[in-house]
């Protein structure tokens, strides 16, 4: 455990990011497409420790699915990191980052851009995958040229420092955040982990210090008290954090009565701007269709892996499945992913609070169906089947259940289309959160006209900063050229999944919403739970994200094709 910062280390630590601030904002673009080769180079030589250390924190098994997650984490920083390198090499040659897709207008006028796949090995590890992202309405594609990499186009570019509170659950999002704030929005960074993964913190000074040693990213460490004096450290310009509602009101509007009637009456206590990625109630909607028995498993086996990642504690893990009343393949797709949790070993609840919150949970829900066999300090996987759509102020619907446990909820309807509809305005309307929603989709549906136009109205209509069509929920996140973050519009007095927005190494303005999509079906899947050799896929997965060549891929296509 890494010992809490000293005040007057914090000081010190804000003093000298804030002392490098102008030279961070006039570094060259060439200097810091070095500084990123560095980091390259620096994270392959502790990517095995990282892995390491965060198995052994969540307490997972070994040469596991699990510590194949954590790869999956490396394989994620690897590809921001190169990502952004390109976007810089593009910046210096012609101004902005290129844009690997074709650059849209929908109907409305609405602008889209296709930011994935980007190059030829993007299409051959993960074929018929696409990435595209909306820009708010009014924005034009002249627009789009004109303030993508806006931070870059600056004449006179002004130093800023942001406070940065990173993540407690995966390890790819601290510096998901912090790499998005120095090299798109142009700050230095004073980093405060989460205390949950603390454990990162030697590691980061290991992989990052080319940052560290220049002045351009600190290191603190502690926990509520140490944030709240740097939330007010005069030196801090602005605070970005991923983590709850609970933390972000705290920070804004402080606690007790005091900060009730501050956030009643729209009046905060801090008065710096904050951006932040609060969770969600990630909605699952199952659009039904022609579904076999075997496509039954197939989802089955794909739902449950995208629950159980990262042992659940996920702000996009699904949480509650959405169905059709009226069709004959819910029960049998509910009963078919509980079978897949019952073959998965369950895993420590690591996260703090993790098993009070289940306990309230099941106190309000004692119907929950739990699935795997738990010893102590672990939580089986469970659902809680056939919850009431029409009580709006379910604990299931109204707060986000950060454990092993989601919910499944069935909606009326006269048609597949009608219910398309009316998943979507219980989305948007009775589900808390507005960060990723995802559906599922057999191909033979969308022949259908009438379906189709539901399943575009859907994607158009869901107000949630991601949605995802066929694909795993944590590919929004991933992909990286996609933003991510709430879907945009909400203020301090009801902040939903946040403001702001991190990842879109493309530096794209003004985003509105991604949206991914993928395979009904795809093979060979190694994404999935039941996949026998995922360590070894995602570590070699990791190594392509690392330095992509085509002479990698046939070992990688060998893993895949032994599960």
């Amino acid at each position: 455990m890494t010992t809490t910062t000293t005040s007057t280390a914090i000081d010190d630590a804000v003093q000298k990011v804030a002392s490098h601030k102008e030279s961070w904002a006039t570094l060259s673009v060439t200097e810091r497409i070095a500084i990123l080769i560095e980091i390259e180079r620096d994270m392959q030589t502790v990517a095995d420790r990282w892995v390491l250390t965060s198995t052994r924190a969540k307490g997972l098994s070994p040469r596991s699915f699990g510590e194949g997650e954590e790869w999956l984490a490396v394989a994620t920083i690897y590809r921001q990191v190169r990502l952004l390198r390109q976007s810089l090499m593009d910046i210096r040659r012609s101004g902005r980052p290129q844009v690997p897709g074709p650059i849209t207008t929908r109907s409305d006028g609405q602008v889209v851009a296709r930011v994935f796949p980007q190059t030829l090995i993007d299409r051959l590890m993960l074929p018929g995958v696409s990435g595209d992202v909306w820009l708010e309405s009014g924005v034009t594609q002249t627009d789009l040229m004109r303030d993508q990499a806006s931070f870059y186009q600056q004449q006179n570019r002004q130093g800023k420092v942001v406070l940065v509170l990173g993540a407690g659950n995966n390890s790819s999002l601290i510096p998901g955040d912090f790499l998005y704030k120095l090299f798109v929005e142009g700050y230095v960074v004073v980093l405060k982990p989460n205390p949950v993964n603390d454990y990162l913190g030697p590691l980061i000074e290991q992989g990052f210090r080319a940052l560290i040693k220049r002045g351009f990213l600190a290191l603190v460490h502690g926990g509520a008290e140490v944030g709240d004096q740097l939330c007010h450290h005069p030196a801090i310009d602005a605070i970005h954090m991923t983590g709850s509602r609970k933390t972000y009101e705290s920070i804004v509007f402080g606690e007790g009565q005091a900060a009730d009637d501050r956030k009643s009456q729209g009046s905060p206590r801090l008065h710096k701007p904050i951006t932040a990625e609060l969770g969600n109630i990630s909605p699952l909607i199952i659009v039904p269709g022609p579904w076999r028995a075997a496509d039954i498993n197939i989802q089955a086996r794909r739902i449950a892996s995208w629950f159980v990642f990262n042992s659940a504690f996920g702000c996009l893990t699904p949480r509650v499945l959405i169905q059709w009343h009226g069709w004959d393949k819910r029960v049998a797709l509910t009963q078919a992913i509980g079978r897949v949790l019952a073959q998965t070993p369950t895993r420590r609840a690591y996260y703090p609070g993790a098993t009070d919150l289940y306990e309230t949970f099941l106190a309000v829900h004692p119907e929950a169906q739990p699935y795997g066999n738990a010893p102590e300090g672990h939580l089986p996987w469970t659902i809680i089947p056939d919850v009431d759509p029409d009580n709006r102020q379910d604990i299931c619907f109204r707060q986000e259940p950060f454990c092993s446990l989601m919910a499944e909820t069935a909606i009326e309807a006269n048609s597949i289309e009608q219910f398309v509809d009316r998943a979507v305005e219980f989305a948007n309307e009775t589900l808390w959160g507005t960060l990723i929603a995802t559906l599922v989709v057999h191909p033979v549906s969308m022949r259908d006209p009438t379906i189709a136009a539901a399943v575009e109205r859907a994607v158009d209509k869901l107000r949630y900063g991601s949605v995802v069509v066929n694909q795993a929920p944590g590919f929004a996140y991933f992909l990286m050229a996609t933003p991510w973050g709430g879907y945009p519009g909400h203020d301090s007095s009801d902040i939903q999944s946040g403001c702001g927005i991190v990842n879109n190494v493309l530096m794209l303005p003004h985003p509105h919403k991604a949206v991914v999509r993928g395979n009904f079906n795809p093979w060979p899947d190694p994404f999935v739970v039941t996949f026998q050799h995922g360590y070894s896929f995602f570590k070699k997965f990791a190594e392509v994200q690392a330095s992509p060549s085509l002479v990698k891929l046939p070992s990688l296509l060998a893993t895949t094709l032994r599960g």
